[in-house]
């Protein structure tokens, strides 16, 4: 029976704002092909890329107060910058297709099941 996992890229910030000039576009262009295979297998459930997190913000609420922090965040030394979420048969098979990510080439690739939060 197939399960779901996230496959999270999680990158350095700062990062793209030094990359040469047409590297982006090669990395987008590489990212998309990879997303269409894995459609084509079947696997791919959804996808997406993510803005930098200094166009973020965190909240949080304690005691009913609600707390924002906008980004940058000062001590952040990774940020994730997309995701792919996946319909696998084994935790194996999801780390074999991360290992094809081109993205594992400038960034890591963090796999995660999906599941409930609590034992």
């Amino acid at each position: 029976m197939a399960a779901s996992y996230m496959l999270l890229v999680v990158e350095e910030p700062g990062d793209r704002g030094v990359l040469p000039a047409g590297e982006g576009d090669r990395r987008m262009n590489a990212m998309v092909q990879w997303g269409q295979d894995l459609t084509s297998r079947g696997v791919l459930q959804g996808s997406n890329s993510l803005r930098s997190h200094d166009e973020a913000v965190r909240v949080k609420v304690r005691e009913g107060r609600p707390r924002l922090v906008d980004g940058p965040f000062a001590e952040a030394k990774e940020m994730i910058g997309g995701y792919f979420l996946l319909s696998c048969a084994s935790f194996e098979d999801a780390v074999e297709i991360a290992r094809g990510c081109p993205a594992a080439g400038w960034a890591e690739i963090e796999v995660r099941r999906i599941g409930v939060c609590a034992d």
